[in-house]
């Protein structure tokens, strides 16, 4: 429609008659298969390296071949939410119109477990573009209680993943970041009916949920980076099995050399014991009447003034 080589009539004014925004004339279409093995390049180089920013990530890239600028990599981690892990003003981008909530667990001890969960997302590489992955893990023994993996990045998957560990245990405060899933209504509302605290970590503070960010590199280094997934269905199976061995199998040196299983379930039980032997014993702990040592038969009645 635009002919550059009109004797009479500018491209400019060519493109006024037209109504056309004159930028469009020179956009050329983003090839999107580049842009997702780029994309899986820089993602792979940063879970390396997460401490490094974008202006490191292009050298990186250019020392191994690449043509490509500093804004180009920019926008593909913007894409991808990656960024440097150090304190700054602003990391977590949040929707404004969501409230947020204190951080709870800043000099709390955590000595059992359903006291404190945590939640985030992370991305899993496939070969064209990125799956979502979000799982709640037990604090204090380091347990996966539920998880999900889809292929958007909306709230829905997590409240699925969330009814899912509510129907299994109910925690006292559930730590999440600021991200727009966890600060939206249908999530605070959910979490609130069941009774449960909300605690979000502080701006630049990924620290502070430092416990699923330590297994979101377990998995990625003992499992996804040595792996690849043809299709969401394998990467779904797959993550699964990992998380089943991660639970029941795989050693934790900080817990012991015990697996997460076994510490959720022992300190679980052991309270579950003690609540039961609490209700059945009577005020003065004298006489347990479920014993097996006493009859359980009617006994002949005492007659008054008889000592027995």
């Amino acid at each position: 429609m635009i002919d550059r080589t009109h004797e009479s009539l500018s491209v400019r004014k060519q493109c006024s008659l037209l109504g056309v925004n004159r930028s469009t004339l020179y956009y050329e279409a983003v090839d999107t298969a580049e842009d997702a093995s780029l994309a899986n390049e820089i993602y792979e180089l940063w879970l390396k390296m997460p401490f490094y920013g974008y202006r490191r990530v292009t050298a990186e890239l250019q020392r191994k071949g690449y043509e490509i600028n500093p804004k180009r990599v920019l926008r593909l981690m913007r894409e991808m939410n990656l960024q440097a892990l150090y304190p700054r003003p602003k990391t977590t981008i949040r929707s404004t119109k969501d409230p947020v909530y204190p951080y709870l667990l800043k000099g709390l001890d955590v000595y059992c477990p359903n006291q404190v969960w945590a939640t985030d997302i992370t991305y899993i590489k496939m070969p064209i573009g990125f799956a979502y992955l979000v799982a709640i893990i037990d604090v204090y023994s380091r347990y996966i209680i539920a998880w999900r993996l889809s292929n958007t990045m909306d709230t829905h998957f997590c409240l699925e993943m969330l009814d899912e560990a509510l129907s299994c245990a109910c925690p006292e405060i559930l730590n999440t970041d600021q991200g727009s899933q966890f600060t939206s209504s249908d999530w605070i509302e959910r979490v609130q009916r069941a009774g449960v605290k909300v605690s979000m970590d502080g701006k630049g503070r990924w620290i502070d949920n430092v416990i699923i960010e330590r297994f979101w590199r377990t998995l990625k280094h003992e499992h996804v980076l040595l792996h690849s997934f043809d299709d969401l269905r394998q990467a779904r199976r797959s993550i699964g099995n990992f998380i089943t061995l991660y639970n029941h199998r795989r050693l934790h040196q900080s817990l012991g050399y015990r697996t997460p299983a076994e510490v959720y379930r022992l300190v679980t039980l052991e309270k579950d014991q003690k609540l039961s032997k609490s209700q059945f014993s009577t005020p003065g702990g004298d006489v347990d009447n479920l014993s097996s040592k006493f009859p359980t038969s009617p006994q002949a009645q005492q007659q008054p003034g008889l000592i027995y």
